[in-house]
């Protein structure tokens, strides 16, 4: 009884665990990017880079091997959500439906908007036609999940080398190492000012030498030049 009970709690926890995989890898193939905790993204990077290299294979086959690998749904659905806000509506990644192509209901459920699979085939696939592998990254981005203090990161498709970099955190050895070059920076500007200064300085009491000659040899050209002794006339009496 108790192995069997074992053995259920083992196939929750795989269920568990591949449901996770599956609505990971739909929304990194949705918005190209996913912010998520590192062990997960470290667990979901291999499902995501076979999917891919299945689709790439372009074939009746690949699609429903996928079908079978991840759930199939729309997506793209909030592009025409009027409350999400205008700035959130683009992607670096892939070019976005228009709203014309996403239709709901009277009801506000989603009746028309296009296909994960489909989605993958034509649009991801395509982009790393080229690429043997690797299409994914980790970018650890120095933040931690409030409560278990686990690491944050974001897994990214590659392609866009622009990425959260720009937002995310440097790591520690890249942090002190522009603290480094910072310093570094501060003290050859400081050098060179001590220079520049110094320059100054000498070529001041240079042109200081020079105005002292310059205004001696002038005191001496314009000197009154002595007039000459004229000899006494001589006494023409007797």
């Amino acid at each position: 009884m108790r192995h069997r009970i074992h053995g259920k709690q083992l196939c929750r926890d795989s269920e568990h665990r591949t449901a996770m995989l599956r609505n990971l890898a739909a929304g990194l193939f949705e918005h190209g990017q996913i912010e998520t905790t590192l062990p997960k993204a470290k667990a979901v990077q291999p499902f995501v880079e076979k999917i891919i290299t299945i689709a790439k294979r372009g074939t009746f086959n690949s699609r429903k091997r996928i079908e079978q690998m991840i759930n199939d749904r729309k997506i793209h659905s909030w592009v025409a959500d009027p409350n999400v806000p205008d700035s959130a509506k683009h992607n670096d990644h892939f070019d976005l439906p228009s709203e014309n192509d996403i239709e709901f209901n009277r009801y506000g459920e989603v009746r028309k908007a296009p296909r994960l699979v489909q989605h993958i085939m034509a649009v991801v696939a395509p982009k790393f036609s080229d690429r043997d592998g690797g299409y994914t990254r980790i970018i650890k981005i120095g933040k931690r999940r409030l409560g278990d203090g686990t690491d944050l990161c974001i897994l990214q498709l590659v392609g866009e080398e622009e990425g959260p970099q720009l937002g995310g955190g440097d790591s520690r050895r890249r942090t002190q190492k522009q603290r480094r070059r910072d310093f570094a920076a501060k003290v050859l500007v400081a050098t060179t000012a001590v220079e520049e200064a110094a320059e100054e300085v000498v070529e001041e009491a240079l042109e200081a030498e020079v105005s002292e000659e310059v205004t001696e040899v002038t005191e001496v050209a314009e000197a009154p030049e002595d007039t000459e002794d004229t000899a006494p006339e001589a006494d023409t009496t007797d």
